[in-house]
């Protein structure tokens, strides 16, 4: 597995696991889970545009080395 797929799946599953702490903090009145979800859900969004960037620059390289052979 190249890198850009999993930091997309990593980032996905860090993404949900933050969308869920969030979830029951707010449930359970706890602020402190609450924004640790918060910031778990931003990382998680974070680690999977960071894959798509890497596969987008992955992408162009393989065009521009077609492009000047």
């Amino acid at each position: 597995m190249n890198s850009s797929t999993e930091d997309k799946i990593v980032g996905s599953f860090r993404e949900a696991k933050g969308a869920i702490k969030e979830e029951v903090g707010r449930v359970t009145n706890n602020h402190c889970l609450e924004i640790k979800g918060k910031v778990e859900k931003t990382a998680g969004k974070i680690q999977r545009r960071v894959g798509d960037a890497k596969q987008a620059a992955a992408t162009l390289q393989g065009q521009l080395e077609k492009f000047f052979s």
